[in-house]
């Protein structure tokens, strides 16, 4: 620890000359390349400054647990407990700033839901899910909108695309990627017998202008009546959209808004995630197998998490995990869950030895 606490003070002083650089100054591309890493860098020296004072703290506390008043002993068993949990989540923090920076973790997102094997039943879990990220997305304090529905007379959705804004959103809702399977009783079902159902989710960090280029050109634009449940029209003017990407084949719908304009800005924000996704799986089937094994936990169509409901059970395959609280899980407590996955993805990247080199 004091060995690489020396490493980052050298690394430090060093960015803070580069950033004093007129040459640097000059270059914004630079400029915010240095930036980020001295935050970085910062960020790694204060969080082990605090790692070493728990650290003494539990030294210190560690006797008393000994003492022959009992009270004493208690309160300083709970103030181990406390201290230790400290420990776990600083070090977790630590590892994740020690590891090579994801361009795409501090973006907005795009969540696509979309109904698989199970007809209605399907429909009304991905309903379940869209809210179960609408929960936790207020719990974080993150902002959601819908950008394109298609609902059932029941209310579930064959379909519901959203953005979901707020601060390191794709860190936290990247492993989401998948299918996703229900096995419960379905309302639709008299017998009362258990059904299993899919839903696939998709999470494509959002992707701006700069980060796509779409040319104007290449884009096939479509305009049509909205129509609701059954195919009934419930506009009388044209506003739904339907862009074509013409390379590559990717389409997107929108008919939410009353507005052809909004429909058509919804539908290229739509357009330009999957264009980015599609960009990124390419270029992951040409890197090595080690990453492209990282890359598959992604792919929407693996199942990685299963929802029993007879045993109030949430199963997260790729990690081997279960918990037992079904319910809360769908009301949006889903911190526990991507805990368990962030702390995964970090000792993947140790056993690979990606780690910054200071």
């Amino acid at each position: 620890m004091l060995e690489r606490k020396e490493k980052l003070q050298a690394k430090k002083e060093e960015l803070e000359k580069k950033l004093l650089d007129p040459a640097v100054q000059k270059d914004n591309q630079a400029l915010q390349m240095y930036s980020i890493a001295y935050h970085q860098v910062t960020s790694l020296l204060e969080k082990m400054s605090q790692l070493e004072e728990l650290l003494e703290a539990i030294e210190k506390t560690r006797p008393l647990v000994s003492e022959k008043d009992p009270e004493l002993s208690q309160l300083a068993e709970q103030e181990l407990e406390r201290l230790q949990k400290r420990v776990d989540a600083l070090e977790r923090e630590i590892k994740m700033l020690l590891l090579p920076k994801d361009p795409a973790d501090e973006k907005n997102v795009i969540v696509e839901i979309r109904a698989a094997a199970g007809g209605e039943e399907a429909a009304l879990f991905a309903a379940d899910l869209f809210r179960m990220y609408a929960n936790y997305a207020e719990k974080k304090n993150w902002q959601v909108e819908i950008l394109s529905s298609n609902p059932t007379d029941l209310g579930g959705f064959k379909e519901i695309i959203f953005e979901v804004k707020g601060r390191n959103v794709y860190s936290r809702l990247k492993f989401e990627g998948g299918a996703h399977r229900v096995q419960r009783v379905p309302v639709t079902e008299a017998s009362g017998r258990i059904h299993t159902s899919t839903v696939t989710v998709a999470v494509l960090p959002e992707a701006e202008e700069v980060d796509v280029d779409i040319n104007p050109e290449e884009l096939r634009i479509d305009v049509f009546r909205a129509s609701g449940h059954g195919g009934q029209c419930v506009q009388k003017t044209d506003s739904a959209v339907r862009i074509t990407h013409l390379p590559t084949g990717i389409v997107v719908s929108c008919q939410d808004e009353r507005s052809q304009l909004k429909n058509k800005e919804r539908a290229m924000r739509i357009l330009r995630s999957r264009i980015l996704e599609l960009a990124q799986k390419e270029q992951a089937e040409k890197i090595t197998e080690s990453r492209r094994i990282q890359v598959k936990t992604g792919e929407r169509a693996e199942k990685i998490r299963t929802y029993n409901f007879p045993q109030n059970r949430v199963t997260d395959h790729r990690i081997n995990l279960d918990l037992y609280n079904l319910q809360a899980i769908l009301d949006g407590d889903l911190d526990e869950l991507l805990d368990a996955l962030e702390s995964n993805y970090i000792k993947q990247k140790l056993e690979e030895g990606l780690l910054l080199p200071f």
